[in-house]
């Protein structure tokens, strides 16, 4: 079993930055696949980065160029480095991993962007 902590999340204004963390925690041999998704009111869930053991990482189309996902294997944590924040990145940001073949998710942490 996997438990998935998010923390970072809140109010931030147009341009602004939010640097969102979440550490894996529990009973498991290794950590696989990290990311993050999100999910606006009335949307999917939505990928927003996600990254391998070995670094490799894929992003949204639209945060390209303004978010900036990373992760330390020792500590199974993984982080998002939120910049240029829109008013359309608002959503609830979930975490996500994989463990031995299971898909795991974090509660959710809001991330509003507003003047």
């Amino acid at each position: 079993q996997v438990q998935l902590v998010e923390s970072g999340g809140g109010l931030v204004q147009p341009g602004g930055s939010l640097r969102l963390s979440c550490a894996a925690s529990g009973s498991f041999f290794t950590i696989g696949v990290m990311g993050w998704y999100r999910q606006a009111p009335g949307k999917e869930r939505d990928l927003v980065a996600r990254i391998t053991v070995y670094g490799s990482t894929k992003y949204g189309d639209s945060v390209k160029d303004r978010f900036t996902i990373s992760r330390v294997n020792a500590n199974n944590t993984v982080n998002l480095q939120m910049n240029s924040l829109k008013p359309e990145d608002t959503a609830v940001y979930y975490c996500n991993a994989f463990s031995g073949g299971t898909e795991y998710w974090g509660q959710g942490s809001q991330v509003t962007v507003s003047s």
